[in-house]
């Protein structure tokens, strides 16, 4: 029975492929399945011993298509031939018809045919030429605009700037399209946990189509934790409050809170971060966000010690739905300690920034596998101390995703960063500006900031220019782990130009845990070459311990 079953099987198969004239045999120890004994031989085979089942197929001719006919209701300047998929002379494969039928729905409706009907294309089988006719049959109707727009499941979300925020409006062209990426664009907002489109079955009497969007809410409180060590920084532990629709129009208010420098052979004492951001949606344009920050910090590392409290405000616009670019100001009292050398200074900087993201993720906590992402960043920037100096920092980075398994579980990420400092010389600079390299987000294996120029007692200078890179490859094992491995290169210099210095190189592996709120990771590396002061290995370990939603 089930050989039988089979039988039909390959048959389907094979028309499905155009193959209409396909010959198979299924025997089962030498008789044919339509042998009529074979079910009296099968039952005297002792129980234990098998027998041979061998299928044999001939694919016979591929059938073409020859000719392709559009019959019904087709609208003037309509062309189907541009949008079913297929032509005569390709291969007569079943779903690629099927998917004619499809492709030319879509096209009619994306035409303003909001009620368009395509129906089942008709076959007809030339077995003497080897050749299949198919006639499709489109019904268009009246060409429809977009209707009324209404909400349903609003509660602290102003009606009025989800309004605003849709890209579809009444008296538009009825497309699916645009009504998809009015949907988008609510869910891009962040405070709809779901947002459904669900248009009426019929149009009123002026040919508009209402249009209801469905949204769930999402809580408008979240709490955050996370930990992190690593032998060089020591330990961190950070908690963060967001409000996600502040003042009714999607307006975010985000305080965090960081305690840091618990050990660790690059610290020598306790530390805070603390920030409080406020972010306003669009901002005199549809795709633009107002920022402000206000930040402080203190932190006792090798390099210099340091006390400062910083004010920014930022506009972020989206350009492209992969470009992105930043504008903003920014002032900072600073006070910092270099080898036992103390001082105050006054910054005031202007950056600028555009950043590149080809990797399709929406969700921040997620490993890229394919695609890539890129960052450049201009700072000048006015610092007032013992003297009044002039700078500015230049920053690009890149990272490449390749996906070798094209199912994200084996993944080789390659990634760059290239820095410069130009104006003034490298002391003229607060050692806090300066740039250094080693550490888990350069160059693993080496000591945080130990790379580059040092003073006599080994102790991090800064630098004025920085290049590193890194290459990773990333395997996942089972369903929730994952292992890695890596090699990072990378310099500093006192010279301004990049690819100054001395290559330092570093190479670890790691392991992953992967859960529903993030990866728990753990890398060690070890240096393959030597700085002052250098360790032996340095050890990575990063949680995220919980999120909750109030």
């Amino acid at each position: 029975t089930m050989a039988r079953g089979d039988a039909t099987r390959f048959q389907t198969v094979l028309e499905s492929l155009g193959y209409y004239k396909g010959m198979f045999s299924i025997t089962i120890a030498g008789h044919d399945i339509a042998d009529k004994t074979l079910p009296d031989l099968l039952d005297k085979v002792p129980q234990g011993q098998t027998v041979e089942v061998k299928t044999t197929v001939a694919r016979g001719p591929l059938y073409t298509l020859r000719q392709i006919s559009y019959k019904g209701e087709i609208p003037p300047g309509f062309q189907p031939a541009e949008f079913v998929g297929v032509a005569a002379g390709d291969p007569a494969v079943a779903g690629d018809v099927m998917n004619g039928q499809a492709a030319l729905l879509s096209a009619l409706q994306e035409h303003g045919y909001a009620f368009a009907n395509v129906a089942e294309p008709f076959a007809f089988a030339d077995d003497a030429a080897n050749a299949v006719d198919i006639s499709y049959r489109l019904k268009a109707g009246p060409r429809e605009t977009i209707g009324a727009l209404s909400f349903r499941g609003l509660g602290q979300v102003n009606e009025s700037f989800v309004r605003e925020t849709l890209t579809a409006h009444p008296g538009d062209l009825y497309q699916p399209s645009a009504i998809e990426a009015a949907r988008g664009k609510l869910v891009s907002l962040g405070v709809f946990s779901s947002v459904s489109v669900h248009a009426a079955d019929k149009a009123g009497a002026d040919n508009a189509v209402p249009v209801v969007f469905e949204l769930q809410e999402r809580p408008r409180h979240a709490v955050a934790f996370s930990g992190a060590y690593s032998t060089d920084l020591g330990g961190s532990v950070s908690a963060s409050w967001s409000h996600r629709n502040l003042l009714g129009s999607a307006e975010q208010l985000n305080i965090t809170a960081s305690t840091i420098g618990l050990g660790g052979t690059a610290t020598s004492g306790l530390g805070y971060s603390l920030g409080v951001q406020f972010i306003k949606p669009r901002f005199l344009s549809d795709d633009q966000d107002f920022e402000t920050d206000l930040n402080a910090i203190k932190q006792h590392l090798d390099a210099y010690a340091q006390t400062a409290e910083t004010f920014g405000i930022f506009l972020r616009r989206r350009l492209t739905p992969q470009w992105s670019a930043s504008a903003g100001v920014s002032v900072m009292h600073d006070l910092v300690s270099q080898e036992s050398t103390e001082r105050t200074y006054e910054l005031i900087a202007a950056p600028l920034s555009s950043t590149f993201d080809y990797t399709g993720l929406k969700d921040p906590l997620s490993d890229p596998t394919s695609g890539a992402r890129a960052a450049v960043s201009f700072t000048p920037t006015v610092s007032r101390g013992k003297t009044t100096s002039f700078f500015a920092v230049l920053q690009a980075s890149g990272s490449v995703y390749v996906d070798l398994s094209d199912n994200g579980r084996s993944v080789i990420a390659a990634r760059g960063l290239v820095g410069s400092i130009q104006g003034g010389s490298n002391f003229d600079l607060p050692p806090d500006q300066r740039l250094y390299a080693g550490g888990s987000g350069t160059v693993r294996g080496f000591r945080y900031q130990s790379i580059g120029p040092h003073f006599a007692d080994g102790n991090p200078t800064g630098a004025s220019s920085i290049d590193a890179v890194s290459l990773e490859y990333r395997q996942r094992v089972l369903r929730n782990y994952g292992v890695a491995a890596f090699v990072d290169a990378g310099q500093a210099s006192a010279d301004s130009l990049p690819f100054n210095g001395s290559i330092q190189v570093g190479a670890g592996v790691g392991a992953r845990y992967y859960t529903a709120i993030g990866a728990i990771r753990a890398d060690i590396a070890v240096p393959i070459t030597r700085v002052p002061k250098g360790d032996t290995f340095e050890l990575y370990i990063s949680i995220e311990i919980g999120r909750a939603h109030v």
